[in-house]
């Protein structure tokens, strides 16, 4: 199946001779949620900054549906109707005087009906929880407020790719397991999220497939083999993820569960805890029973 969006071999430089990514390549399916990790400063943003047509590369190509994007304003045009970059900083992208004004200027300007332009707003902003805030005044809005209008925004334009920067960064508990209610709901609707971290753990219990950003280039496969490489991760600077290691002491112990969240792996050690108990009990009346 040929991705919807494809990156070749990129190479991009913010100084001379020092390559951020030299030699990148990146494959995004539809239905195909894929988290992209990597250390700080690694080039996990200027990867989805190449890919959305925000930056040029110095060498290698970026293709829609198997067909190089073409830099022009209609080329442009057509990539960021199908791909939407939500920046790490929502502050980055919020410019509007309100929250209703600031997701309807993608439909806007993509000329659509107002009435269009309408729908597409109030279902976005919908999607995102926050129907009740379209009056508000950007500026006032708190920080994980401001996360959703920015990926609101960028829902409005009905995209088939959502590539989110550190989506997850500065949200407290709480509000990282809301976000990942919304993906889903938004995955679940026909829209695909990408989406990068350096929370190995997060990957983990989300991702389908996982790409690390490291030396410049991009490693893919899926999420269980990749976050088990313990050799990758030291060398992208990244910590082990506890799943994998979780995995294989089950196996070892006879179990083929495979619990990808802290809450899975609790509610199997409770049940485990549990059955270990009903059955100690249960020797323990039988041993009652048959004592004179």
């Amino acid at each position: 199946m040929t991705p919807v969006l494809e990156a070749h071999g990129l190479r991009f430089s913010y100084e001379p001779g020092r390559p951020v990514l030299d030699g990148a390549d990146l494959a995004l399916h539809a239905g195909r949620r894929v988290a992209v990790l990597g250390a700080n400063g690694g080039g996990k943003t200027t990867l989805f900054r190449l890919l959305a047509g925000a930056l040029a590369p110095s060498a290698g190509e970026v293709l829609l549906d198997g067909a190089p994007v073409v830099r022009s304003r209609r080329g442009l045009t057509a990539l960021r109707t199908q791909v939407q970059l939500v920046l790490q900083d929502p502050d980055d992208q919020l410019f509007s005087a309100s929250v209703g004004q600031d997701v309807s200027f993608g439909p806007v300007n993509l000329g659509l009906a107002p009435d269009e332009v309408r729908a597409r707003v109030e279902g976005a902003l919908a999607a995102l929880g926050i129907g009740g805030l379209a009056d508000r005044p950007t500026h006032l809005l708190s920080f994980g407020q401001k996360k959703r209008v920015a990926i609101a925004g960028a829902v409005a334009m009905a995209p088939r790719l959502l590539v989110l920067d550190e989506p997850t960064a500065g949200l407290d508990p709480a509000g990282v397991e809301e976000l990942l209610v919304t993906l889903a709901g938004l995955h679940a609707a026909g829209t695909t999220p990408v989406l990068s971290t350096h929370d190995v753990d997060l990957a983990q219990r989300w991702a389908d497939e996982v790409a690390v950003v490291v030396d410049g280039r991009v490693v893919t496969g899926p999420a269980a083999d990749v976050l088990a490489d313990a050799a990758l991760l030291r060398t992208a600077r990244l910590g082990p993820a506890w799943a994998p290691a979780v995995h294989r002491l089950l196996a070892a112990a006879g179990s083929d569960a495979r619990p990808r969240t802290a809450a899975e792996l609790h509610a199997l050690l409770a049940g485990v805890a549990q059955d270990t108990g009903v059955r100690s009990g249960s020797a323990g009346g039988g041993g009652g029973r048959v004592a004179p």
